[in-house]
């Protein structure tokens, strides 16, 4: 672990270099005042020797004036380090984030996911600034002192606070585990009080809309309960980490003086070697406030970083060893005994199993049924939003899993039931379907989803901003902007998950008007609960909970008269 922290040093090596060797000289400058106080003491001012103190007060001055302009690079490149290093764990934490395939957003909560990358990644960017640079300048006024003490002063006195310091770090490590523990849960506390935020501050409309603030108040109080909960044991043990340190210090400060005044009533040291050890005492004693001080940090910032590491740890969506170059697809789809569960921790709940359907090249199949069917699942299998259990999923004749992601989700187009709208501008959006798109290219794909005319009376047209999720928009211009997107990607295979749900009667029909002159010579899957939307698909899929119950065209199905028929005359009436 240790390791793979330092790893993010690498890059910025040379600043951490610099950082390292001020904290070293800064350390360094701190251990010449207790000895110019000996020679004070002893010997310049017994013997009259004014000129010599003075220049060596002068020497102090200067030196401190160096220690000033290094503690300013320690304090800022240092903490630009620090900052640095944030920025690249951030980079390889949304990058990986972005890699994840779906199941991993099934399972963890969007507030969670957040507060990993900010509260836990700025504790780490505190750690990798202070960690290294307060523990080494720390030691190396710890071991100087001792040193000093036993070339300078009396190295029986050096032994007696050399021999207390163990049994202090003894004690840090022993409570140090502890501490670690508590702030762990702690941090998983503060994620799920984020999480409660997100989704209540989400969900806030549906809340107004059922009087419901106050259920959300309580589960934001339960959720805050269990955080102070947990942040109080944390404190618990960080209270008996530091009065036990402090004990230590009180302790070192009476061993110090205790011996140091015996010695000197014995003719063992003189007034100025006195004085020196006190000095020196005092200046082992303020790095190891340091020390105990980031403890603090150092479990925070640790804690962020196993934090960190857990999701960094999670594979990927991988690819196979050997991709097969697709370009463009014709779109001939091939369902070949699928089999698919959701799965939990403690369970799994299979909702497709031996499924076979070919979708010819060039047609329209339709997807009907009850909810819990899984006619959703089917399409987000098509472009490997989850992997399959067992069976193979074909295009063209070739698996979908030999293929590389981007080549396949480049030839699917997806406009699904629920809308998610960027938080950007109308242009931002329908762009998404073709990075790079020519401003041509958007207005004519808006056009053919009919919202042309809607933006431009909009204030600053296609650059007004949609708000978060877009909720400045109604429910049918959502989706007619998600339309325009598959519009502007033209696809060879288009997923139609209820993509004119949210549409009133007059806008649906141009809707489908558009998308059926789109649907030529592509390979179109519709998952649609409004049967008028789907009279015209070549084949009618009707699927239940143990697969497919009938299949046929509009006509022929109704004559039949079954499941279809069933739910062709639920929805009439």
């Amino acid at each position: 672990m240790i390791k793979r922290f330092f790893s993010y040093y690498k890059p910025h090596k040379k600043l951490f270099v610099i950082d390292i060797i001020c904290s070293f000289l800064v350390a360094v400058c701190n251990l010449f005042y207790p000895f110019v106080t000996e020679q004070i003491i002893n010997s310049y001012v017994p013997n009259k020797l004014l000129t010599l103190m003075l220049v060596w007060c002068g020497a102090l001055l200067a030196i401190y004036l160096v220690k000033a302009t290094l503690s300013y690079v320690v304090q800022h490149w240092g903490h630009i380090l620090g900052v640095r290093i944030q920025g690249d764990m951030r980079e390889d934490f949304f990058r990986h984030i972005e890699g994840l395939p779906f199941t991993f957003f099934d399972d963890n909560k969007t507030g969670a996911i957040m507060s990993r990358i900010t509260n836990d990644l700025f504790d780490i960017s505190e750690l990798a600034h202070h960690g290294p640079e307060d523990t080494f300048m720390s030691l190396i006024t710890v071991v100087g002192a001792v040193v000093l003490l036993w070339i300078t002063v009396n190295p029986w006195l050096a032994l007696i606070i050399f021999c207390i310091i163990p049994f202090m770090l003894l004690f840090a490590i022993k409570t140090r585990k502890n501490m670690r523990t508590a702030f762990k849960k702690s941090r998983e506390g503060m994620a799920e009080v984020n999480a409660e935020v997100e989704s209540s501050i989400s969900g806030i409309r549906v809340a107004k809309a059922y009087n419901a603030s106050e259920s959300e108040v309580k589960k934001f109080h339960s959720s805050n309960a269990k955080f102070m909960k947990a942040r109080s044991s944390a404190y618990k043990a960080m209270g008996i980490f530091f009065s036990g340190m402090g004990f230590f210090n009180d302790f070192l400060y009476l061993a110090a003086i205790t011996a140091g005044g015996l010695f000197m009533y014995f003719d063992l040291i003189d007034a100025g070697e006195f004085a020196a050890y006190i000095l020196y005492t005092t200046m082992i004693i303020n790095p190891i406030r340091t020390l105990v001080n980031i403890f603090e940090q150092i479990q925070n910032g640790m804690t962020g970083f196993v934090r960190f590491t857990e999701i960094m740890d999670i594979p990927v969506e991988e690819e196979c060893a050997n991709p097969v170059e697709v370009g463009e697809l014709k779109g001939d789809i091939r369902y070949d005994n699928v089999t698919f569960s959701y799965k939990n921790k403690d369970s799994k709940n299979t909702v497709i199993k031996d499924f076979s359907l070919t979708v010819p090249a060039g047609k329209t199949v339709a997807l009907v049924g009850p909810s819990g069917g899984g006619k959703t699942t089917l399409c987000h299998l098509l472009p490997r939003f989850y992997e399959i259990e067992q069976g193979s999923i074909s295009i063209d004749g070739v698996d979908i899993r030999s293929m590389k992601r981007s080549d396949l989700r480049r030839n699917v187009g997806i406009v699904a039931q629920d809308v998610f709208l960027f938080g950007g501008s109308v242009r931002e959006n329908i762009q998404y379907g073709k990075p790079g798109a020519t401003e041509e290219e958007i207005i004519e794909a808006a056009k053919r989803a009919n919202i042309h005319d809607f933006i431009c009376e909009l204030p600053d047209g296609y650059d007004t901003y949609v708000g978060e999720r877009g909720v400045k928009l109604s429910g049918g211009q959502k989706q007619r902007i998600s339309i325009a997107r598959a519009f502007l990607k033209n696809p060879p295979i288009l997923v139609l998950d209820e993509a004119t749900s949210a549409l009133d009667n007059v806008t649906e029909y141009q809707i489908q008007n558009s998308l059926n002159s789109l649907s030529q010579g592509r390979t179109v899957m519709v998952v649609a609960h409004r049967l008028s939307t789907i009279k015209n698909a070549d084949e009618i899929i009707v699927i239940g909970k143990e697969g497919i119950i009938e299949r046929g065209t509009h006509n022929q199905l109704i004559e039949a008269k079954g499941e279809y028929y069933k739910l062709s005359s639920t929805v009439a009436n």
